[in-house]
């Protein structure tokens, strides 16, 4: 299985995570993870420890992408919009993006739990996502 990007997420047997980045001075939750200096401009931390992050949160923002994305991205043919939801992750109410699965706008609402899944981009790569809870 070739990710979409390495080190931010993992698919296993206990389904997919998010890495994430917790800052062990201050707590600070980073994603995407960091290696260096904690973002948070209060705390000069220098020690951040990878985390998994929850799998779980709440819509806070959607849309959906109704044009293909330009060269050199690879977009489906033909090209069927793309719905993207920004959700806020439970317990550390971080903002990730991430495409939605089997979920159009029309059925997404701010507020509305979701969770974390995968699944493959146009060009085959696989990349996190987000979906309905069961």
């Amino acid at each position: 299985m070739t990710m979409a990007i390495e080190g931010w997420f993992a698919v296993g047997e206990d389904g997919v995570a998010l890495l994430g980045t917790r800052c062990a001075a201050c707590g600070t939750v980073c994603f995407p993870p960091r290696r260096d200096l904690c973002p948070n401009p209060r705390c000069d931390g220098d020690s951040m420890e990878e985390v998994r992050l929850p799998r779980r949160g709440r819509v806070w923002s959607y849309t959906n992408a109704c044009y293909p994305p330009p060269a050199p991205f690879v977009a489906a043919d033909p090209y069927v919009p793309v719905t993207l939801a920004a959700v806020e992750l439970d317990e550390v109410g971080i903002v990730v993006l991430g495409q939605v699965r089997d979920l159009t706008v029309n059925e997404l609402e701010v507020g509305m739990e979701l969770e974390l899944t995968s699944g493959p981009l146009a060009d085959g790569p696989v990349v996190w996502m987000w979906r309905a809870v069961p």
